[in-house]
């Protein structure tokens, strides 16, 4: 009697263990299954929010398109292929917030200005240099260059003046330019013949003043080819 117990009692062990188990695999499927919804539902939530940021993205794009059209650089690249130094052109009046469709004749006028701050430039740097009351030569070129200054002056006021620049008033300010780069290269001449060693310091520091003179008398001198390929009417 006493085994029979004993085998009951270990059924009875046996099965509570049994049923105590059962429940388990249900609990890990359930989890299983919620983990299971958390990524798909993460998968869905990180592929809108993709498609929203492109959507943005575009549409924060489209107004710069619309705000430097290809049509407002094309003017600006006709007018400075016709320079010397095409790059010097392209970057200087730009830096003086350019209207976004010049004219040849606006153009220049930036372009002149660019040139009146380069010479501006140019005349304070030889003014810091050492023993420029000893050295004539100097002296010449300052007295060279308030020359140009002036010339350059009377270029900008003539195209200001009655509301633009008229075709006779194109040869003066050619010939006024024209007169301005004539009193650099002498200044620069004076300098090498008296073999003053700063004399190409000098002209380094006026390099950028002779680049944008001369793309200025490139322009002024092409201008009726230039107001023609953009469709300006001169004044």
């Amino acid at each position: 009697m006493a085994s029979v117990n004993h085998l009951n009692v270990y059924g009875k062990i046996s099965q509570s263990h049994l049923e105590d188990q059962n429940p388990r695999p249900k609990i890990a499927l359930r989890r299983s299954s919620a983990a299971t919804v958390i990524i798909i539902f993460s998968a869905i939530l990180l592929f809108t929010l993709v498609i929203v940021l492109t959507l943005v993205a575009l549409m924060l794009e489209q107004p710069r398109k619309d705000k430097d059209p290809t049509v407002t650089v094309e003017p600006i690249k006709t007018i400075c292929n016709v320079t010397r130094y095409p790059e010097a052109c392209f970057t200087d009046p730009s830096s003086l917030n350019a209207s976004k469709n010049p004219d040849p004749e606006s153009f220049l006028d930036l372009s002149l200005r660019v040139s009146i701050t380069h010479l501006s430039n140019l005349v304070s740097s030889i003014k810091s240099l050492n023993n420029l009351q000893s050295q004539p030569g100097l002296k010449d070129c300052l007295t060279l260059f308030d020359d140009a200054l002036s010339r350059l002056n009377d270029s900008v006021s003539a195209m200001n003046a009655h509301m633009g620049l008229s075709k006779e008033k194109t040869s003066d300010i050619q010939t006024w330019i024209s007169a301005a780069i004539t009193d650099q290269d002498t200044c620069n001449d004076g300098l090498e013949e008296m073999g003053w060693t700063a004399g190409d310091e000098v002209k380094s520091r006026g390099r950028s003043f002779k680049e944008s003179l001369s793309n200025s008398l490139a322009i002024v001198a092409n201008m009726q080819n230039l107001v023609q390929k953009i469709g300006i009417t001169m004044h």
